[in-house]
């Protein structure tokens, strides 16, 4: 099946700041920085635990969309401390932060029956807990302006089940579980909390972390019979970051044909 043409930003999100959470590398969260930059964000913040990479990917955001208003700042989302830092951070870098993306994640593969506990506990608190961290940590300054947009990034293992991923599962499942609560509580501030639920995505880092064969069986199941590029799944943040999405609230959009 063929890839679409990339189609560059529509201005979605004019006048907005952005965070986004682990947006070094090449994966979903560098997409969507670099979507947010193309549609015209007036700031855009990325953090990511790599300080390393994380200046080259603030360098290549500036390269490509030509936007100046780019900020870094290291964050482990698994330490409260690195949260706080962060969101203070933005919140004076950006004079504000008007859209929070929560791409922080961890993976990995292994049997429940062979998993350890500190195997467990490292995938929830990245995946999980830390997109709870920075929700809690967000929202009061949102709540204050009564006004503000929280998309999490999920995954279609939230609803399916697959061998070797009882732990990442569970983990997306709470995130999809903490979108919707944590949206119900924040909809009354005129605050909107929302996820996107990929499915595969192909990128570097998944290129060489997982088997080809395994990555050819899952992209056989889809719909399109082929794997999401990255930016497609950024279009889909951006629209639930945007204004368009006004009257969505604790929604999961399953970006797959393979929600069970």
């Amino acid at each position: 099946m063929l890839i679409p043409e990339y189609v560059k930003g529509h201005n979605l999100l004019a006048g907005k700041s952005v965070l986004i959470t682990a947006a070094a590398g090449a994966g979903i969260g560098y997409a969507a920085a670099i979507k947010a930059a193309e549609e015209g964000c007036r700031a855009l913040m990325i953090s990511d635990i790599h300080d390393g990479r994380l200046n080259e990917a603030a360098e290549k955001i500036k390269d490509e969309t030509g936007m100046e208003a780019v900020y870094t700042h290291v964050c482990n989302v698994t330490v409260e401390d690195d949260v706080q830092s962060l969101i203070a951070a933005a919140e004076q870098q950006l004079s504000g932060v008007d859209v929070l993306i929560n791409n922080a994640g961890l993976g990995g593969s292994k049997l429940l029956v062979e998993m350890e506990d500190k195997e467990w506990d490292r995938v929830l608190d990245v995946t999980l807990t830390g997109t709870m961290r920075m929700t809690r940590a967000m929202l009061p300054k949102m709540m204050e302006r009564k006004s503000g947009a929280i998309v999490n990034n999920a995954s279609v293992l939230g609803w399916r089940a697959q061998k070797e991923q009882a732990h990442y599962a569970a983990a997306k499942a709470g995130v999809m579980a903490l979108t919707r609560c944590s949206a119900v509580e924040a909809a009354e501030y005129g605050i909107r909390i929302n996820a996107v639920s990929p499915s595969i995505a192909l990128h570097d880092f998944l290129r060489k972390s997982a088997p080809q064969d395994l990555l050819d069986q899952l992209a056989s199941r889809e719909a399109f019979g082929r794997a999401a590029e990255v930016w497609e799944i950024a279009n889909i943040m951006m629209f639930l970051a945007s204004d368009y999405s006004s009257y969505l609230a604790g929604e999961v959009i399953s970006a797959s044909s393979q929600r069970a």
